[in-house]
């Protein structure tokens, strides 16, 4: 499984970009996305998706 990034909610913030440990993150017009091939959702490494765990906006992170 993985997650996505609600763009009509990022606000590019940048912050989750850094945090994940698969670097699944990415710039993309003008705000970030999920490589969906990539994401563990943290699975194994850590006990919550880290980016969930940065992000500051409510349902900007959802299952893909």
């Amino acid at each position: 499984m993985a997650l996505a990034i609600v763009r009509e909610v990022c606000t590019a913030c940048g912050d989750c970009e850094p945090v994940c440990p698969t670097k699944s993150i990415k710039p993309f017009k003008g705000v970030y996305m999920i490589e969906a091939e990539s994401c563990t959702e943290c699975e194994e490494e850590f006990d919550v998706p880290q980016c969930l765990d940065v992000c500051m906006e409510d349902d900007c992170i959802i299952p893909a």
